[in-house]
Parts: C-alpha cells; structure tokens; sequence
C-alpha cells in the first residue's frame, strides 16, 4: 500500500488516496466508440489491458500497432495513458507473428475467444488444441495468455459454460504448459474462485466491478434488463459472494479488470440485446464502494495497484489517485451526438467521486 493510502486510512469521511490502478481487461471498441469511451478508462488508469475483438480482429503486429495509434490519437497529448495491446487467437495464427508482435512491444498478451462465445468471437478459436504450437511459443518466451473461460456447446447450460471451461479446457493448458502465465478474466463462479486459488502462482484471474454487484436476478427485474446482460452473464448470489469475498481477501492473483463493453443504447435494447455493460465512468467509485461495503477498503489499493502489475513482471505506477467521499449521481445516458450509452449504475448514487 502507497504512504498517500496509509496516510489517509478509512476514516468515516475521509477521501482515499491510492496508487494510480491499471485496468487489466477493457473494451474501447473502435472509431466513433472509441473517440468516446477512451477518456473514461485513461482518465483513471494508467495503463490497461485492451481487447482485440474487432472487426476484423487484431491478428497482426501491423493490425495491433495501428489499433494503439489509433487509441493515442483521441486522447490528449498529455494524458500519460498507455494501452497494453494482446493478439486475438485463431486457429490458424502464426507462432512467428505472435513472438514478433510481444519482442517488438506491440503485444503484451494474447487472448483466447472460444469461437462464438461472446461479441466479434465468431474467428475465435474452435479447438484450443489447434493453437497447442502458439501456446508452446508464448511459454517459452514469457507471453502471457488471456483467456474468456467459457465453452459454447449449445449442449451446455449457459450458467454452467465457465464451470465446464475449466475442467474441459483449462486444466489442459495449465497441465499440458505448466510454465504460460494465464488470467482467467472476469471470472464469474465459486467454482473459478476456487480453482484459481488451489493452482499455482502462474494462474490470476480478473474480477468485474458488475459481477461484485448483480447476480443474474439483476437482467430480470420488472422485465427484461439489457443493460445488465454481458458475457459472462452473472450468476446466482452465492457466485456474487464468492467473488466479494476474493476480490477483498488481499489474495495476490485477483485484481482488477473492469470488462467495460459499450454499446449504443438502441443496441442493447435491440432484439439481438449485445453483451457488454459499459462501467468505465466510473469503475474504481464501484469497486471502492463494494470494498467499503465489505469493511476492506484497506485492501482497495492491492486489488487495483499491485496485483495486476506483479502478475504480469511491470513495474507499479508512482502516481497517485483521490477519490473523493460525496455524492456521485450516475446519469441515465451518456454520449455524443451520434452515440448514446447506458453506463453501468445508471440513474444510482455512488458514495465515491474520482477526483480531478
């Protein structure tokens, strides 16, 4: 914990001053979207893991190094951001292209989409074993692999996709390269809580500011609710309580990832209702108010600051962040002239404000 954290402590109506967090799983989308959504994630991390499901996928170190300029180029010269770009797997991808895109500093990780598991997931893969030659490639040279832990068998319950994910599929990478460093991201189950706490010190997970606080009631309250529908959608209550639980124990291998996804209001609310909930405007005031409702605010700063970055070998930032204890009203809708979006706790106050 920072001495700015410590000096501050969690005094009844104090602010509290923490190590500036990274974001270690974000959606900024692309062009109009991501003119919008960009300011909010780099206006309070300093760095973040960003998602490569575009359309088309970034496959390519030509394709990643483009996407991060195009990223810099809607933000401010000085916002002092840096967006950490991954690779999307596919069966067919070149080992080669991957160890160029991590040596070059292009790509910081690569991401694993089970073909059709969530949105722009349909190039994704269709049998990890097809990628068994990139997975032994990014062992040998330190890459991490990122991995959206569910299977898509239509014979398969959707609540049960991340459990049987894990007994299907990932124990097979974690036996099979012992040594690839993986996140399970944004785990949604007590069964992933548990098996990433009973394997070794290569395996982390990510933890949403949405899965700390919606159980699957949350998409059916008074009708149907598309603007608390994401994949992995939530679960039963007693998921949501084991990842309250974890996200707040201090466990080293569970930090932040938001999975901030924005879609326009009139496609969330479409017949198709995309998957995605967009928490970026104000992610660290939900997670500090789930922390502060679990007694652990203390904690707060390791979840957010530390964890992400000593799981992945960087360095933690030396900048601070105030949020500030008062009223935050969320508003109903956000956007531009062209783009419209719900944020997540639309229409709620927050005890939390980020300052500045």
């Amino acid at each position: 914990m920072s001495d700015a954290s410590e000096q501050h402590g969690t005094d009844s109506g104090a602010d509290l001053v923490l190590r500036q967090p990274d974001d270690w799983h974000v959606h900024l989308r692309d062009d109009a979207m991501l003119a919008f959504a960009a300011r909010y994630t780099a206006r309070q991390f300093a760095r973040a893991i960003i998602m490569p499901n575009l359309v088309p996928p970034v496959t390519t170190v030509a394709a990643g190094a483009a996407y991060r300029e195009r990223i810099m180029a809607v933000l401010p010269e000085d916002s002092g951001f840096t967006p950490l770009m991954t690779a999307y797997l596919t069966d067919e991808i070149d080992p080669g292209e991957i160890e160029t895109g991590f040596k070059s500093g292009v790509f910081t990780a690569c991401k694993l989409y089970p073909a059709g598991a969530t949105t722009n997931s349909a190039s994704g893969v269709t049998d990890v074993r097809k990628i068994w030659p990139v997975l032994e490639r990014m062992e040998t040279i330190g890459m991490p692999l990122l991995v959206h832990g569910e299977v898509v068998s239509p014979d398969i319950d959707i609540f049960d996709r991340e459990a049987v994910f894990l007994e299907q599929v990932l124990s097979l990478v974690l036996r099979d390269f012992p040594a690839l460093k993986v996140v399970l991201e944004h785990i949604t189950t007590e069964d992933s809580v548990q098996f990433v706490e009973a394997a070794g010190p290569t395996l982390g997970a990510t933890i949403t500011a949405h899965h700390l606080r919606i159980d699957r009631n949350a998409m059916f309250q008074g009708g149907l609710r598309p603007h608390a529908y994401c994949l992995p959608v939530a679960k039963r209550r007693r998921h949501r309580e084991a990842l309250r639980k974890i996200a707040t124990s201090g466990h080293p291998r569970f930090f932040l990832g938001t999975d901030s996804a924005p879609h326009p209001k009139h496609e969330k609310e479409s017949a198709c209702g995309c998957a995605g909930i967009f928490s970026a405007p104000a992610a660290l005031e939900s997670y500090a108010q789930t922390f502060e409702e679990e007694g652990a605010l203390d904690r707060l700063e390791g979840f957010a600051s530390e964890f992400g970055p000593r799981f992945y070998g960087l360095p933690l930032n030396e900048g601070t962040v105030t949020l500030n204890r008062q009223p935050h009203a969320i508003p109903e809708l956000m956007g531009t002239d062209a783009i419209h979006v719900v944020p997540f706790h639309a229409g709620e106050t927050l005890a939390w404000r980020l300052a500045g």
